[in-house]
């Protein structure tokens, strides 16, 4: 099941789904496959692979990652 947690403002939100949305479609830009990854709203990560199927593999990684920030993020602003 999924991780369903509850913000400080009461709406239910899903990780996965947070993660995924803060990551740009892989897009070819001459010899190089871009996409962006938005840690916070100050920060946002580009990434350029010459190879499409590792720039896809490292995409799932990085949302993988950003999921588990924002889990670890919410847990720490609902333990105070």
């Amino acid at each position: 099941m999924a991780d369903i947690i509850k913000s400080l403002f009461g709406d239910m939100m899903d990780p996965k789904r947070v993660a995924q949305g803060s990551a740009s479609l892989i897009t070819k830009s001459g010899p190089f496959y871009n996409f962006s990854i938005r840690v916070d709203s100050n920060d946002i990560r580009e990434y350029s692979f010459t190879n499409k199927e590792r720039a896809e593999n490292m995409r799932l990684v990085l949302i993988g990652h950003l999921e588990e920030k924002i889990k670890k993020d919410f847990r720490a602003t609902n333990s105070n």
